[in-house]
């Protein structure tokens, strides 16, 4: 019972990338077993990654601000900006379409991979996308409620 070798990294079951239709405005044409297409469409589905704790962490650093502190003079508290954080998180973990795509970027007329996100789904869709990457994350939902927080800013 006290094996740790379970706890070793080639034991782990690794997290599998998700697929995901995030919006079913981006279509492609359906083909038929011969290759041809047969007049119909479908949604693609676009893949998500599970990130470790250290990216989040760096993430969450990123998006942490210094507030000074009322009527203390040189003192700081950290606040996250969720919106900010939720953005960020669900573009490192988008692995197709590939959001750092300059074409893509510039054809949106964004210069990063979160604002290009933003600008492609709309926000049901993008609430929809950011509650799916939190689960793949494994957040329970208290990170649901990041979610419909940052909606709702």
């Amino acid at each position: 019972m006290n094996d740790l070798s379970f706890f070793l990294k080639k034991n782990v079951i690794p997290v599998e990338h998700v697929k995901f239709v995030a919006s079913k405005r981006f279509v492609e044409p359906v083909l038929d077993k011969n290759g041809k297409e047969t007049g119909k469409t479908k949604p693609i589905e676009w893949e998500i990654a599970a990130i470790d704790t250290e990216i989040d962490e760096q993430l969450r650093k990123e998006c942490t601000k210094r507030i000074p502190i009322a009527g203390k003079r040189g003192q700081f508290t950290q606040e996250l900006d969720t919106s900010k954080y939720i953005g960020k998180m669900c573009a490192v973990c988008t692995v197709f379409p590939n959001l750092n795509d300059v074409t893509l970027q510039n054809d949106y007329e964004v210069k990063s991979a979160d604002s290009l996100l933003k600008a492609m789904l709309t926000s049901g869709e993008y609430a929809d996308y950011s509650a799916k990457v939190a689960e793949i994350n494994g957040f329970d939902t208290s990170m649901e409620e990041l979610v419909e927080e940052a909606k709702n800013e």
